[in-house]
């Protein structure tokens, strides 16, 4: 490639050098996710390095706990997902924050997490475990004052409100909801009760979706006037949402909500702007049951687990081969019914595979946005068109798509270092008018999204915004709360119901945020 290096240290403007010593400083040791392995010492030694700190005013999640001790935090919804939460504060942040409480619809799910707890940290007794309806009781009974949400998404508002209420700040996965009624309740709910609500966008956190901000910030393109985004799900990580719980739009919202709703955020966030305007387009076009029998992929099986017809189909995972997905889901289906392998070509997918998004801003730029849930690689591509020039983004998450997902991991999704010879780069390039192109180099630089744990870094510098010790502002802004959150979700709601009417959908008629 033409052109030199960009190194955010070099940056020129003022806002420019301030944003990239921050950037800088995050390079550490703490670059491993907390459940890949890094140790706790180094995470909690290099917590107030390793992110740049919220600003105070923004959220109180972790502040009580350097005035009044520890804070006291129990996890809702006790999946697959929850395990980075449960052993960041089981491990790393266990001097602020103690983790006094479980709760769930399946007494197994939450049985697993205090055996792996167990495991990590001998002679600390189980985390108290509490039914789905005993979830005021265990607020009330273990005084918790943090909760998060890792559950099913449709009954993210329900346990949101019901903590805000109990007087407890609320830390939840993304997305924070799945519909304008229930992000207008967790609003409403948070300006009645003055409580705090922080939504988990780690990909705020990944270095490179930083420098994308700060690039943009220092103003290096001028003002942005239109945005291209297209976002690929492999044949194992696409496949996955049509196994799951997620297939159904009732529990979803759809990969509009669900998924893309980081997506939107980082537009939202690196633009510093708000969506007007929505108009989408689509549909089931690869799986579900009439896609899989007029390509010749349908099998006759419900579920994996047991046919005989589900052998040699690389669509079908095997929990019984993942000691984690064994324990979590295959074990504990005797009590709730939950089937986490079901057929992606069988009956009840109501979820779109294949969306284009077109998006007016409050700033008047413009995002054209694609989301694909069956490609053969992983990763995105973002380009940025400005008044002085071009930002483009590339990251490869994986270059090809091995055809078996029997996996020994939580997941038959796997990322970065876990995709060996799969793992692909990630480049940022700066084309300035009249200019070489040079490319911005962050961190790591090659391979960075493989090479710094889940969500490219992102997870483990979440985490240590969300419970570790504050210092100085947040210059980046990556701090999100329920507005962020709503504001997030609007954009994916609007194109769900444009899906639906064929009609543009103006974002303020649909929930004003």
């Amino acid at each position: 490639m033409s052109g030199s290096p960009l190194s955010l240290e070099s940056a020129s403007t003022p806002l420019h050098t301030t944003l990239g010593k921050v950037l800088m400083s995050e390079q550490d040791p703490c670059i491993a996710s907390v459940a890949g392995g890094a140790s706790a010492s180094s995470v909690a030694a290099d917590a107030s390095t390793s992110s740049v700190a919220a600003d105070a005013s923004a959220s109180s999640v972790a502040s009580a706990s350097s005035v009044a001790g520890k804070r006291r935090c129990a996890v809702v919804g006790l999946g697959a997902r929850a395990r980075m939460f449960t052993e960041a504060l089981a491990g790393p942040y266990s001097d602020r924050i103690e983790l006094v409480g479980f709760c769930d619809v399946n007494a197994r799910r939450m049985a697993v997490h205090n055996e792996w707890i167990a495991a990590d940290h001998p002679g600390r007794g189980p985390v108290p475990a509490y039914a789905a309806s005993d979830f005021e009781v265990m607020l009330r009974r273990e005084r918790v004052d943090l909760v998060v949400v890792c559950s099913v998404d449709r009954t993210h508002d329900d346990y949101i409100v019901r903590a805000l209420e109990a007087g407890c700040d609320v830390v939840t996965e993304k997305p924070m909801t799945t519909d304008a009624d229930k992000a207008r309740r967790i609003l409403d709910a948070r300006r009645r009760t003055g409580g705090d609500v922080r939504v988990a966008f780690n990909y705020r956190y990944n270095p490179v979706h930083s420098a994308v901000r700060e690039v943009i910030a220092g103003g290096e393109i001028g003002e942005v006037g239109s945005v291209h985004f297209e976002w690929l799900l492999d044949l194992r990580h696409g496949a996955d949402y049509f196994r799951r719980w997620h297939r159904d739009k009732a529990n979803s919202g759809g990969l509009m909500v669900h998924k893309a709703t980081h997506h939107f955020d980082l537009v939202n966030w690196w633009l510093g702007t708000d969506p007007e305007t929505v108009f989408a387009q689509g549909g089931l076009f690869f799986y579900g049951e009439e896609a899989g029998r007029r390509r010749g992929l349908a099998r006759p099986y419900a579920r994996a687990h047991g046919a005989a017809a589900a052998e040699g189909d690389p669509f079908a995972v095997r929990l019984a081969d993942s000691e984690v997905l064994r324990a979590l889901y295959l074990e504990a289906e005797a009590e709730d019914g939950y089937h986490r392998d079901q057929n992606v070509f069988g009956a009840g997918v109501t979820i779109e595979d294949d969306m284009a998004v077109l998006v007016r801003y409050a700033s008047g730029a413009s995002l054209s946005y694609h989301l694909t849930a069956y490609s053969p690689w992983e990763g995105y591509r973002v380009a940025f068109n400005g008044s002085e020039g071009r930002l483009e983004l590339l990251v490869e998450e994986s270059t090809w798509t091995r055809s078996s997902v029997r996996a020994d991991g939580a997941s038959p999704v796997m990322h970065g270092v876990a995709v060996g010879d799969e793992a692909g780069r990630t480049e940022l390039l700066l084309r300035r008018f009249w200019e070489r192109p040079r490319e911005v180099k962050v961190g790591g630089g090659e391979g960075l999204a493989s090479a710094e744990g889940g969500h490219g870094g992102g997870d483990v510098r979440m985490l240590a915004d969300l419970f570790g010790p504050r210092s100085g502002g947040d210059a980046l802004g990556r701090a999100a709360d329920a507005v962020d959150g709503a504001r997030s979700l609007v954009t994916g709601l609007a194109a769900n119901e444009s899906f639906e009417t064929g009609l543009p959908v103006r974002v303020r008629d649909l929930l004003d945020v």
